[in-house]
């Protein structure tokens, strides 16, 4: 008799960064949520603060958008450096925002600045779709190396005998990459329609509304899977 799936322990943890097919676990120990708390303040909060912070000293709103949405690119940079080493999902991250940014400077049109935002999280969402093709989806290469050891082996066990376990990866996946897409169509609509003082605020409420519910969904769809499966999830 096989062991009975281990689908409940560690389904429930968000996924913050899509990582490359060669990229190793790091497996120091780094709460998810921690990671999670970290990028919004790094690369929500920080720029929202700063957009706001020049607008108040006068700058103009091109200016300021440029300036305060280079944070995050700043980061990437950093971060590449730091490594010594760019991961595939880095590089997509920089040749995206490289290119937007690049536009933006040459047209010098604040609500294209604000439209830009939603190049990226589009072809992440697209990216996240297109990973059903793939021999693993995503929401099983992003969480993998946020697992302790023993349920990351659990995860490789279940992938390959538990067809529920590959159903669930695949319909949590689908539910991210439709969240992500949403929230690029509504960042264009926001950035041609909305006065563009007020749109940094509402896109960076957008996403945290988006993103709690689909964490929310996640864990509702990671408790009923692992009641089906005769297992207690685990909180």
């Amino acid at each position: 008799m096989k062991p009975a799936p281990q689908v409940h322990e560690g389904l429930e943890t968000e996924p913050v960064t899509p990582p490359g097919d060669d990229e190793q676990p790091e497996r120091a120990g780094r709460n998810p949520r921690t990671v999670l708390i970290e990028a919004a303040a790094l690369d929500v909060a920080l720029p929202l603060l700063l957009f706001y912070g020049l607008r108040l000293m006068g700058v103009n709103q091109w200016l300021a958008l440029v300036l305060s949405s280079a944070l995050p690119l700043v980061r990437l940079v950093y971060r590449a450096i730091k490594d010594r080493r760019v991961e595939r999902p880095t590089l997509f991250s920089l040749s995206i925002m490289l290119s937007a940014t690049l536009v933006s400077l040459l047209t010098g049109d604040p609500r294209l600045v604000l439209a830009r935002e939603s190049y990226l999280t589009a072809l992440v969402g697209l990216w996240m779709l297109s990973t059903l093709l793939a021999s693993r989806p995503f929401i099983y290469q992003a969480t993998m190396p946020l697992l302790p050891e023993a349920t990351a082996a659990a995860w490789r066990k279940d992938w390959d005998e538990v067809p529920e376990f590959r159903r669930a990866m695949r319909v949590l996946t689908v539910a991210w990459g439709l969240a992500f897409m949403i929230d690029a169509v509504a960042r264009v609509v926001m950035a041609y329609t909305l006065p563009v003082d007020s749109v940094p605020l509402l896109g960076a409420g957008l996403l945290t509304v988006l993103l709690i519910a689909i964490v929310q969904f996640s864990k509702a769809y990671a408790k009923r899977l692992s009641a089906r499966l005769g297992r207690p999830a685990e909180h």
